[in-house]
């Protein structure tokens, strides 16, 4: 009697317990699917959103120079150094000029002396001239006296070959003449060009523009075309970033961009989509987009990275969310909104897309409460309670 008693008892408390595990699974399963979830709720408001398209790229000059001498020699001076501001014309470096000024002296002798001899040959014409006029006046003199018969033949046929040796001097005198002038010419071309020699021992700035690095020092010896300097123009600072083939349509030039340097990520700068790039790259699937910044850092540097953010589209007065509410299920965007304390799932339709909200084209109204957990782990479901 004892031991079926004992038996009884086991199988009591064997069927409490499993009443008891079954309440506690009920309760936690109610808990689950029916006890009310804490939610935040935000008010469907009226605002501007403004669309934009987002590229990385790299601070660029468009306009720069490789400054170096047109010929090969030593420098003596380097006049400015990076980060000097320069003006066009402004003298920014020189080479050892002493043999082009010794050229330049002999060629300066030079153009004296063929000069000298020009002026000799020229008064010696003159002389030609002279003897050539008086022959010609002998000449008539001793014509007129033969035809009256007082002047002998041998006499007249002196005078004529004295006219004939005049006129070949004055003939050799312009010939002098015409080679001093070739001489002349010849001196002070190669003066010229020694004195150009000389000019391109200075090296200028060709334009307004920022010296961004040196590569040389005085005692360095340089060829022509060596880089000296490296020099921008302020003027024309661009970002070139890469963006996404998919929003090539929205993009055009003259668009409004802000550009975000990375070394102020709190901070936009003013910039303008200056000229896109019609070559994308085969692996990454992006297309350069130049984009002029308007306003600089006080501290930047040529190279350094930065996102730019062009606008495509802007609206002052639309329904806007932040992205973040809009919850996207089997390719559909949609909201949970509150009625009678219960979340309910609302399609919406979806019009310009910001970084960080989205226009709600349709489904939702001004006024509306959307709906997001308090806790991010936790997943709303369509008729669940919810709490504050």
């Amino acid at each position: 009697m004892d031991k079926r008693r004992r038996l009884v008892g086991r199988r009591i408390s064997q069927i409490v317990k499993i009443l008891l595990l079954a309440a506690m699974a009920g309760a936690a399963v109610y808990w689950w699917r029916f006890a009310p979830i804490r939610v935040t709720r935000t008010l469907v408001p009226r605002g501007e959103i403004v669309a934009e398209v987002m590229g990385t790229g790299t601070l660029e000059a468009h306009i720069k120079a490789a400054i170096g001498p047109k010929i090969s020699g030593l420098i003596t001076k380097v006049l400015v150094d990076q980060g000097d501001q320069v003006n066009a014309g402004q003298v920014l470096a020189q080479l050892d000029d002493s043999d082009l000024s010794r050229q330049v002296s002999i060629g300066e002798a030079g153009v004296a002396a063929a000069a000298a001899a020009l002026g000799r040959t020229q008064a010696e014409k003159a002389r030609a001239v002279a003897v050539l006029e008086q022959a010609k006046r002998y000449r008539e003199r001793l014509a007129t006296g033969s035809d009256a018969g007082a002047i002998a033949q041998v006499d007249l046929d002196k005078a004529m070959e004295g006219l004939g040796v005049a006129q070949a001097e004055l003939n050799r005198s312009d010939a002098a003449i015409l080679e001093a002038e070739k001489q002349l010419a010849t001196t002070q071309k190669t003066l010229e060009y020694h004195r150009a020699r000389l000019t391109d021992t200075i090296v200028k700035a060709p334009y307004d523009g920022l010296i961004i690095r040196r590569d040389r020092d005085p005692g360095d010896v340089v060829a022509p075309g060596s880089c000296i300097l490296a020099m921008i123009s302020p003027e024309e600072i661009w970002v070139s970033a890469w963006v996404d083939e998919t929003e090539m349509s929205r993009v055009k030039p003259g668009q409004p961009a802000r550009v975000v340097f990375r070394s102020e990520p709190s901070r936009s700068y003013p910039g303008e989509v200056a000229r896109l790039g019609r070559e994308t790259d085969c692996e990454t699937r992006e297309f350069v987009v130049d984009v002029r910044v308007r306003t600089l850092p006080d501290n930047w540097a040529v190279g350094q990275r930065a996102e730019v953010y062009i606008e495509t589209a802007r609206k002052t007065d639309a329904v806007v969310l932040p992205a973040r509410l809009v919850i996207w299920r089997d390719g559909r965007p949609g909201v949970f909104i509150e009625s009678a304390g219960h979340a309910h799932w609302r399609p919406v339709s979806v019009g310009l897309r910001a970084r960080e909200a989205v226009e709600v084209a349709g489904g939702l109204q001004v006024g509306d409460l959307v709906l997001v957990p308090t806790e991010p782990t936790v997943e709303l479901t369509n008729g669940r309670k919810v709490s504050r």
